[in-house]
């Protein structure tokens, strides 16, 4: 193993509901924008009528429409992504030895609109009228194939798929891969398109989402009349680079990666315990893989969901873990909660942050639950010197992941 080798951010690629390139969704959260719409169909006795949807998408404005037709919105949105990523990164073919470029890229639920249209097909017109890229074109690991065979990267090629901590821990293993040795570059991230009827319906049924009508104030983590999160999709990807490989091909490098920290509550299918510890867990272990000190934190990018349980958890754990907690924000308040490409998505924001040295505010926080009483930078972005920044991201299952970045 070659672990002093050291990893950095090199591309930056995005789709979300603030704009469709990390740069227009990162300049939108720093204006405090909301993403969150009215949803365009209809579901029979549903309480939910908003969520966070691409925006003047056009998928052929991306990809051939024969390769569109046979994959899901989501791998779409992953193959899209990573494609900016690695556009912005600067890579030619001269810089790089394919057997040592890989891809990490999942979804914490997949191809939940191809399931849905196939098994209507199914129903209604037999057999012979399903897809033969239904399993293919749905699949989760197929980003990261697409990807792959798209550029003919023939070094580690893998998906994690850990709910709404899917897109960090796909960065984390990743990241470890360079670190390793085992390859020079990484893609990696996540991507989700799950605000389908069946997806919603699933959540309303567990009692997640915001009942709000309201699409731009619904989302608002730590306020005191948040009632669940926002449903929304999108797909964030990073180029991550063994820092001698990026300086010697001239490289922008944006950030060093440089904390990794996973961790399990082993408490509930879908809650997170009260204490928080399995969200600390996680920080802590991050930190100590960074060898940095809880006081070298500048920002938290925090999972911050809007969820009554959740927020409190976060803000106890953050407790249990830094003695002067730092700034942090929810730029779920913007974006809503993207579930697998949540993860990838913050680290673009918490990425940015650095470069930029500014905090993304968290919106609609006008009345503070007194049980969450850190300084959450509500409603406007707060210029700050910021050297090192955390990113959070707790999934069902009770899985939990933190990124560490530093300026470099």
């Amino acid at each position: 193993m070659h672990l002093e080798r050291r990893v950095v951010i090199t591309g930056l690629g995005a789709l979300s509901p603030l704009g469709n390139s990390a740069q227009i969704s990162w300049d939108a959260c720093l204006k405090g924008t909301s993403g969150i719409q009215k949803i365009d169909f209809e579901i029979p006795d549903c309480p939910v009528s908003i969520g966070g949807k691409l925006k003047n998408f056009d998928v052929n404005e991306y990809l051939p429409a024969k390769e569109s037709r046979r994959i899901d919105p989501f791998i779409q949105y992953g193959v899209i992504a990573a494609n900016q990523a690695i556009k912005d990164s600067g890579l030619s073919d001269n810089d790089y030895i394919p057997e040592r470029v890989g891809v990490s890229f999942g979804s914490g639920i997949g191809g939940l609109h191809s399931i849905e249209k196939n098994h209507h097909i199914l129903n209604n017109s037999g057999i012979r009228k399903v897809s033969p890229f239904f399993v293919p074109g749905s699949i989760v690991n197929m980003i990261s194939g697409l990807v792959s065979i798209e550029h003919q990267f023939k070094g580690p090629n893998h998906s994690v798929v850990t709910a709404c901590s899917t897109g960090s821990h796909c960065i984390g293993i990743a990241a470890r891969s360079v670190a390793y040795g085992e390859a020079d570059i990484m893609i990696a991230g996540g991507a989700e398109m799950a605000s389908t009827p069946l997806g919603i319906a699933g959540f309303v049924s567990s009692r997640a989402l915001s009942t709000n009508d309201n699409p731009e104030e619904a989302s608002r983590p730590w306020d005191q009349d948040r009632d669940g999160f926002v449903l929304s999709d999108g797909a964030g990807a990073l180029v991550l680079e063994e820092l001698e490989h990026a300086k010697s091909r001239n490289a922008n490098i944006y950030a060093e990666l440089v904390g990794f920290g996973m961790s399990s509550d082993a408490y509930h299918m879908t809650a997170p315990p009260e204490s928080g510890d399995g969200a600390a867990l996680a920080m802590s272990n991050a930190l100590s893989d960074s060898k940095l000190n809880p006081d070298e934190v500048d920002y938290i990018n925090a999972h911050g969901t809007s969820t009554p349980l959740g927020d409190i958890a976060e803000t106890k754990a953050i407790k249990k873990v830094f003695l002067n907690p730092p700034v942090i924000s929810s730029t779920k308040s913007m974006t809503g909660h993207t579930l697998g490409a949540a993860g990838a998505l913050e680290s673009i924001f918490s990425i940015l942050a650095l470069q930029d040295q500014i905090i993304p505010p968290t919106i609609n926080l006008h009345n503070q639950d007194p049980e969450c009483d850190l300084d959450y930078n509500a409603n406007q972005a707060r210029d700050k010197e910021v050297n090192v920044v955390m990113n959070n991201s707790f999934g069902f299952g009770g899985t939990n992941s933190t990124l560490v970045f530093k300026k470099i």
